[in-house]
Protein backbone atom coordinates (compact mmCIF):
# COMPACT_ATOMS: atom_id res chain seq x y z
CA UNK A 1 0.00 0.00 0.00
CA UNK A 2 1.32 3.44 -0.55
CA UNK A 3 2.66 5.77 2.51
CA UNK A 4 -0.21 8.89 1.20
CA UNK A 5 -3.07 5.70 2.32
CA UNK A 6 -1.29 3.92 4.98
CA UNK A 7 -1.35 7.84 6.53
CA UNK A 8 -5.14 8.09 5.89
CA UNK A 9 -5.87 4.38 7.21
CA UNK A 10 -4.39 5.76 10.23
CA UNK A 11 -5.88 8.73 10.24
CA UNK A 12 -9.00 7.41 9.87
CA UNK A 13 -8.53 4.49 12.29
CA UNK A 14 -8.01 7.52 15.00
CA UNK A 15 -10.82 9.69 13.59
CA UNK A 16 -13.66 6.88 13.23
CA UNK A 17 -12.61 4.80 15.84
CA UNK A 18 -11.18 6.41 18.75
CA UNK A 19 -10.89 10.45 18.86
CA UNK A 20 -13.85 11.67 15.94
CA UNK A 21 -13.67 15.25 18.61
CA UNK A 22 -10.01 15.73 17.83
CA UNK A 23 -11.30 17.23 14.07
CA UNK A 24 -14.59 17.98 15.81
CA UNK A 25 -16.57 15.56 13.89
CA UNK A 26 -19.72 13.13 15.86
CA UNK A 27 -20.16 9.49 15.51
CA UNK A 28 -24.03 8.21 15.61
CA UNK A 29 -25.32 5.25 17.65
CA UNK A 30 -23.99 2.84 14.97
CA UNK A 31 -20.73 4.68 14.06
CA UNK A 32 -21.41 6.75 11.42
CA UNK A 33 -20.55 9.82 10.23
CA UNK A 34 -21.08 12.05 7.06
CA UNK A 35 -18.34 11.68 4.23
CA UNK A 36 -18.95 15.40 3.69
CA UNK A 37 -18.53 16.48 7.30
CA UNK A 38 -15.93 14.27 7.51
CA UNK A 39 -13.72 15.85 4.46
CA UNK A 40 -14.69 19.54 6.24
CA UNK A 41 -13.02 19.00 9.35
CA UNK A 42 -10.26 16.91 8.41
CA UNK A 43 -9.05 19.93 5.94
CA UNK A 44 -10.06 22.36 8.73
CA UNK A 45 -8.14 19.96 11.25
CA UNK A 46 -5.29 20.28 8.27
CA UNK A 47 -5.49 17.05 6.83
CA UNK A 48 -6.62 17.23 3.26
CA UNK A 49 -8.63 14.58 1.67
CA UNK A 50 -10.51 13.65 -0.96
CA UNK A 51 -13.55 12.01 -1.30
CA UNK A 52 -11.20 9.68 -4.06
CA UNK A 53 -8.64 8.97 -0.97
CA UNK A 54 -11.66 7.76 1.58
CA UNK A 55 -12.63 6.00 -1.52
CA UNK A 56 -9.11 4.07 -2.35
CA UNK A 57 -8.83 3.71 1.19
CA UNK A 58 -11.87 1.55 1.37
CA UNK A 59 -11.18 -0.25 -1.39
CA UNK A 60 -7.15 -0.98 -0.91
CA UNK A 61 -7.00 -1.32 2.99
CA UNK A 62 -5.56 -4.69 3.29
CA UNK A 63 -7.79 -5.15 6.79
CA UNK A 64 -10.79 -3.92 5.22
CA UNK A 65 -11.18 -1.78 8.30
CA UNK A 66 -13.69 0.91 6.94
CA UNK A 67 -17.23 0.79 5.11
CA UNK A 68 -19.26 3.46 3.18
CA UNK A 69 -23.06 3.05 3.76
CA UNK A 70 -25.27 1.43 0.79
CA UNK A 71 -25.67 5.04 -0.45
CA UNK A 72 -22.21 6.34 0.25
CA UNK A 73 -23.18 9.43 2.05
CA UNK A 74 -21.27 7.87 5.26
CA UNK A 75 -18.33 5.87 6.48
CA UNK A 76 -17.29 4.23 9.57
CA UNK A 77 -14.80 1.76 11.10
CA UNK A 78 -15.83 -2.19 10.90
CA UNK A 79 -14.80 -3.07 14.23
CA UNK A 80 -11.88 -1.77 16.72
CA UNK A 81 -13.52 1.19 18.79
CA UNK A 82 -12.96 2.47 22.07
CA UNK A 83 -15.54 4.99 21.59
CA UNK A 84 -19.19 3.57 22.25
CA UNK A 85 -20.97 2.58 19.07
CA UNK A 86 -23.40 -0.29 18.37
CA UNK A 87 -22.42 -1.77 15.11
CA UNK A 88 -25.46 -3.67 14.72
CA UNK A 89 -24.05 -6.94 14.33
CA UNK A 90 -25.69 -10.02 15.31
CA UNK A 91 -24.64 -12.89 17.43
CA UNK A 92 -23.96 -15.87 15.05
CA UNK A 93 -22.09 -19.54 15.37
CA UNK A 94 -18.31 -19.27 15.03
CA UNK A 95 -16.49 -22.08 13.30
CA UNK A 96 -15.28 -24.31 16.02
CA UNK A 97 -11.31 -22.96 15.93
CA UNK A 98 -10.27 -19.33 15.23
CA UNK A 99 -7.04 -17.67 15.83
CA UNK A 100 -5.68 -14.83 17.55
CA UNK A 101 -2.02 -13.46 16.82
CA UNK A 102 0.14 -11.77 19.54
CA UNK A 103 3.44 -11.83 20.63
CA UNK A 104 5.52 -13.18 23.12
CA UNK A 105 5.39 -10.20 25.88
CA UNK A 106 1.70 -10.56 26.43
CA UNK A 107 1.42 -14.58 26.80
CA UNK A 108 1.84 -14.61 30.28
CA UNK A 109 -1.35 -12.51 30.88
CA UNK A 110 -3.40 -13.99 28.52
CA UNK A 111 -2.45 -17.35 30.12
CA UNK A 112 -3.35 -16.31 33.48
CA UNK A 113 -6.55 -14.15 32.29
CA UNK A 114 -7.36 -15.04 28.79
CA UNK A 115 -7.94 -12.59 26.24
CA UNK A 116 -9.55 -9.42 26.95
CA UNK A 117 -11.16 -6.40 25.11
CA UNK A 118 -9.35 -3.69 26.91
CA UNK A 119 -10.03 -0.55 25.65
CA UNK A 120 -12.21 -1.68 22.91
CA UNK A 121 -15.47 -3.21 23.01
CA UNK A 122 -14.34 -6.80 21.77
CA UNK A 123 -11.51 -9.54 21.80
CA UNK A 124 -10.69 -9.18 18.01
CA UNK A 125 -10.55 -12.92 16.39
CA UNK A 126 -9.21 -14.29 12.72
CA UNK A 127 -10.50 -16.89 11.06
CA UNK A 128 -7.12 -18.41 9.67
CA UNK A 129 -3.93 -18.37 10.73
CA UNK A 130 -2.30 -16.67 8.23
CA UNK A 131 -4.53 -13.39 9.34
CA UNK A 132 -3.88 -13.98 12.65
CA UNK A 133 0.09 -13.93 11.98
CA UNK A 134 -0.28 -11.14 10.30
CA UNK A 135 -1.74 -9.04 13.21
CA UNK A 136 0.38 -10.33 15.53
CA UNK A 137 3.79 -9.15 12.75
CA UNK A 138 2.46 -5.66 14.05
CA UNK A 139 4.36 -5.54 17.25
CA UNK A 140 7.17 -8.45 16.61
CA UNK A 141 7.85 -11.94 16.10
CA UNK A 142 4.66 -13.66 15.94
CA UNK A 143 2.68 -15.97 18.36
CA UNK A 144 -0.62 -17.40 17.03
CA UNK A 145 -3.00 -19.17 19.53
CA UNK A 146 -5.95 -20.85 18.84
CA UNK A 147 -9.20 -20.21 19.98
CA UNK A 148 -11.63 -22.45 20.96
CA UNK A 149 -14.28 -20.71 19.87
CA UNK A 150 -17.17 -23.23 18.93
CA UNK A 151 -16.69 -24.50 22.35
CA UNK A 152 -17.16 -21.03 24.17
CA UNK A 153 -20.00 -20.49 22.16
CA UNK A 154 -21.49 -23.86 23.65
CA UNK A 155 -20.90 -22.57 26.85
CA UNK A 156 -23.52 -18.97 25.70
CA UNK A 157 -20.48 -16.93 24.36
CA UNK A 158 -21.54 -14.95 22.02
CA UNK A 159 -19.90 -14.21 18.61
CA UNK A 160 -20.80 -11.75 16.18
CA UNK A 161 -18.41 -10.94 12.33
CA UNK A 162 -17.87 -7.59 11.71
CA UNK A 163 -18.19 -6.30 7.56
CA UNK A 164 -14.33 -7.42 6.95
CA UNK A 165 -14.48 -11.25 8.29
CA UNK A 166 -13.15 -10.45 11.64
CA UNK A 167 -14.59 -11.96 14.45
CA UNK A 168 -15.73 -10.27 17.84
CA UNK A 169 -16.24 -11.60 21.40
CA UNK A 170 -16.36 -9.70 24.55
CA UNK A 171 -13.41 -11.79 26.05
CA UNK A 172 -11.86 -15.57 25.46
CA UNK A 173 -11.06 -17.20 29.32
CA UNK A 174 -7.90 -19.27 29.29
CA UNK A 175 -9.46 -22.49 29.03
CA UNK A 176 -10.72 -22.15 25.89
CA UNK A 177 -7.15 -21.01 24.28
CA UNK A 178 -4.72 -23.44 22.71
CA UNK A 179 -0.43 -21.89 23.53
CA UNK A 180 1.93 -23.57 21.23
CA UNK A 181 4.75 -21.89 23.15
CA UNK A 182 6.49 -22.71 26.18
Amino acid sequence: MKQSLVRTSKFLSRVLRHKPGSIGIELDANGWTSVDVLLTQAAAAGRSLSRADLEDVVATNDKQRFSFSDDGSRIRANQGHSVKVDLGLLSITPPDLLFHGTVERFVSAIRAQGLLAQKRHHVHLSPNREIATSVGKRRGEPIVLEVCAGAMHAAGYEFYRSANGVWLTERVPPEYIKFFVD
